[in-house]
């Protein structure tokens, strides 16, 4: 059986306050906890991610599911990763 690596995605908005936080908020878990790799959507350059997140960013996806939106639920991002790496 094959694994496939997770993925975090941060999905976000230039000059956007609360997405500098959540993406500084996620490199300081980085220093204290394995994470996957982390990639950065801009929300206006992708007509779907807009549609479905607008306004309401940043949004942080764990293999594209929801785990946090505005600010980073670090307890939940725990407990999905700990669900992801038992497959």
């Amino acid at each position: 059986m094959s694994s496939v690596a997770a993925q975090l995605t941060v999905v976000h908005r230039r000059d956007c306050e609360l997405c500098d936080e959540m993406l500084a908020a996620l490199a300081r878990l980085k220093t204290t906890l394995q994470l996957p790799a982390i990639a950065v959507v801009d929300v206006d350059g992708d007509p779907d991610l807009r549609r479905r997140h607008g306004l309401d960013v940043p949004v942080l996806l764990l293999d594209g599911t929801v785990v946090c939106r505005h600010r980073l639920d670090e307890s939940e991002l725990r407990r999905l990763l700990r669900h992801s790496s038992v497959a």
